[in-house]
């Protein structure tokens, strides 16, 4: 009887250790002075600074990137995706308020391809870099046979802080406050099921493989910039359920939000995507982002500033609609909003 190996198995530890020396100072580029440990221990020590906080709160966030990875699996593109894993946390993250702080990562497949799985590093060091977080650990877990050949799964998990009487919840939102709309970088992270189902993705071209795996937008920098300016009411994430489902999560329940949907151009690829797939208007708003990848609310005297900072650091920002008294909920429109009567 042959000797059985954990390498015979399909684990390879001298692999993962040479997987760990390389992606090491990747990680360290993210460093802050907040970071108390190097790769490699059982656990990550960050130690923030709390003297500028009266009542510091950690607020935490995880997430992974769902379907598209399929697509970037088939398409061989790894570097992209670990920037859609840090996005999908931090920019839920700072929806709160929170800025932040450290992020660590889960990596698991079938086998381990250093090349690949570095590249994918490579991504969410990118990622960190954009949110100015620290990447402090992680796992590389390698499971045969559970996944096929050439297949990964990603999750990701951060951890920022906030003041406690600065954590944004939209309780504060009132008639007459302004919606603010940050453009996006096309789909992000969101409703790949179904655009695995309108395109044969390995068919389609170079073109739109690369328009599909585009990185989810990270809004960090922008909105801590603008928090340091004006007052931000309400923030809402845009991800699976759209502008309607997301935006509804932070609205008091005597207010409701009007959105002219003509006051931005919706990219091309989600007119694509509706026209292939013989999708209805109101299942495209339901499903992707349609162009606009976070919502601010913000008051009405505020709003030449938001525009202005948010301009200033980078965003292409939409006036997108007002805030009116009535029952939680989002109404999506094409034509100018009347609020006289």
């Amino acid at each position: 009887m042959k000797k059985l190996t954990y390498k015979k198995a399909g684990v390879d530890i001298k692999k993962g250790d040479k997987f760990v020396d390389i992606i090491k100072p990747l990680a360290k580029s993210t460093f802050d002075k907040g970071v108390l440990s190097g790769l490699g221990s059982f656990a990550g020590f960050y130690e923030p600074d709390i003297a500028k906080y009266s009542k510091p709160v950690l607020v935490g966030a995880t997430d992974g990137v769902g379907t598209k990875l399929e697509i970037a699996c088939k398409c061989k593109t790894y570097n992209t995706v670990g920037i859609d894993l840090v996005a999908m946390c931090v920019n839920d993250l700072v929806v709160q308020g929170a800025k932040p702080l450290f992020f660590l990562d889960y990596l698991a497949t079938g086998g381990l391809n250093v090349k690949s799985a570095a590249s994918v590093v490579e991504g969410i060091v990118n990622g960190c870099r954009e949110a100015e977080c620290a990447l402090i650990g992680g796992e590389t877990a390698e499971m045969p046979g559970f996944y096929k050949p050439g297949e990964y799964e990603l999750a990701g998990f951060t951890v920022g802080i906030v003041d406690k009487n600065k954590i944004i919840t939209g309780a504060n939102i009132t008639s007459g406050d302004i919606i603010i709309g940050l453009q996006s970088s096309g789909l992000h992270s969101n409703g790949f099921s179904l655009v695995r189902k309108v395109f044969n993705i390995d068919k389609i071209s170079l073109q739109l493989k690369k328009e599909l795996l585009t990185p989810t937008r990270i809004y960090v920098k922008a909105v801590m910039k603008l928090l340091g300016k004006c007052e931000i009411k309400g923030m809402a994430h845009i991800t699976g359920g759209g502008i309607e489902g997301n935006l509804a999560r932070v609205l008091p329940k005597d207010c409701q939000a009007h959105i002219n949907t003509k006051t931005w151009k919706t990219p091309h690829i989600f007119e694509q995507i509706q026209k292939e797939g013989n999708i209805e208007a109101k299942e495209m708003f339901k499903v992707f982002n349609m162009g606009i990848g976070m919502i601010l609310v913000v008051s009405s005297k505020d709003v030449d500033k938001a525009m202005s900072s948010l301009s200033e650091a980078g965003e292409k920002a939409h006036l997108l609609g007002e805030i009116s008294k009535g029952k939680c909920r989002v109404k999506l429109v094409t034509t100018a909003i009347d609020f006289s009567s």
